[in-house]
């Protein structure tokens, strides 16, 4: 919790200081300049960043207009180093603020690039060998789908016909498939498009840090209704549980946050070990202990593979997380982190894209 308040008080000096930098930066545009008196300059200048910030605010929300303001703040001071060092060795000055456009164009091209990222879907694709003794097996695999944040209910049934093309035996959730903000009427709906997924094994899900509304932005359904409409679409509600199908093991666990959640170890205790056991565990943080286990195989979300770069591994280096994104080996266990098929409250991806996973088990 320290590291986030220190995250939070890191961007709220950011936007002081960095609204500061940008009003100077943004006085030095040619019909700012033309104005005499510099408190005049200073005033339009700071107005302008302001209503900038506020229009993405009003379209976009507060956290989408503080990832833009960072990645002004970082451009700008990119081109203003850049074009320093051009002054200084060439020894001209520009008439044009090339600096400053350069730094607007970079930056709309850059997050309209982060935003299709975000908002569109590709498939990753896993193959995966087992000396056990099981039919082969294909595994479709999302999370993070934060119903309402990216998409609705509607727009997530979309993706749901996608991913059954790719014909799973299959599905596994584990964890974030609604927000805090998600409505019960989309929640409902996207519940009924998962009821329509006919995969030999069935739909599986287990629970995320914020599928049971615990941060209090009065969601109108609680865990209780959306386990009730996730179970009425046949789909199998794991925590804390193991359940047996087919060559499959599947154990959903409960989300890191909660408290008295069972030790991984403890959970596994007396599992049938000739099954190939899957673990959904939301967020990928238990890997040193989950790898001494019979476990083959640990499917995560949570991280959305880091989200926005330069930060794709501030929580493996800060020891939040043991995984950003992708595949590791661990003795004997497999590991698949995914960046999730949405996002929450940010509409950018940097570094990673939007995705669901097939793994192929042979």
């Amino acid at each position: 919790m320290s590291i986030w308040i220190l995250l939070l008080v890191a961007t709220g000096l950011a936007l002081v200081f960095g609204g500061v930098y940008l009003s100077v930066a943004v006085s030095r545009f040619g019909l700012i300049k033309r104005i005499d008196k510099k408190w005049q300059r200073s005033l339009v200048s700071s107005g302008t960043v302001a209503v900038c910030f506020a229009a993405v605010i009003v379209l976009m929300g507060f956290v989408n207009a503080v990832i833009v303001f960072l990645h002004a703040l970082a451009f700008f001071a990119l081109f203003s180093l850049v074009f320093r060092i051009i002054r200084k060795v060439s020894g001209r000055d520009f008439k044009i603020c090339w600096q400053g456009w350069l730094a607007i164009v970079s930056m709309i091209v850059y997050l309209a690039i982060a935003y299709w990222l975000c908002c569109n879907v590709w498939q990753t694709k896993y193959t995966l060998y087992t000396d056990k003794n099981i039919s082969p097996t294909r595994i479709a695999m999302f999370a993070d789908s934060h119903i309402g944040a990216v998409f609705d209910g509607e727009g997530f049934a979309g993706w749901i016909e996608e991913i059954k093309k790719q014909s799973p035996d299959i599905v596994l959730i584990p964890g974030d498939y609604v927000d805090d903000w998600s409505n019960r009427e989309e929640m409902i709906r996207a519940s009924a498009a998962l009821g329509t997924i006919d995969a030999k094994y069935g739909v599986w899900f287990s629970f995320g840090n914020h599928d049971k509304g615990v941060y209090g932005r009065g969601r109108d359904f609680s865990a209780a209704d959306l386990r009730a409409e996730l179970e009425k679409n046949n789909v199998h509600v794991l925590e804390d549980e193991i359940s047996y199908v087919g060559d499959l093991c599947i154990v959903g666990r409960a989300d890191a946050l909660i408290n008295d959640r069972m030790d991984i170890s403890e959970l596994l205790r007396g599992v049938d070990e000739s099954k190939y056991i899957i673990v959904l565990d939301h967020e990928p943080m238990d890997y040193e202990k989950e790898s001494q286990t019979s476990a083959d195989l640990v499917l995560s979300g949570h991280t959305h593979g880091g989200q926005l770069f330069p930060v794709n591994y501030v929580g493996e280096w800060l020891g939040i997380n043991d995984g950003t994104y992708g595949y590791e080996r661990r003795n004997d266990t497999d590991f698949i982190v995914t960046s999730g098929i949405a996002d929450w409250a940010m509409k950018f991806k940097t570094g990673t894209k939007s995705e669901y996973v097939i793994i192929d088990v042979e």
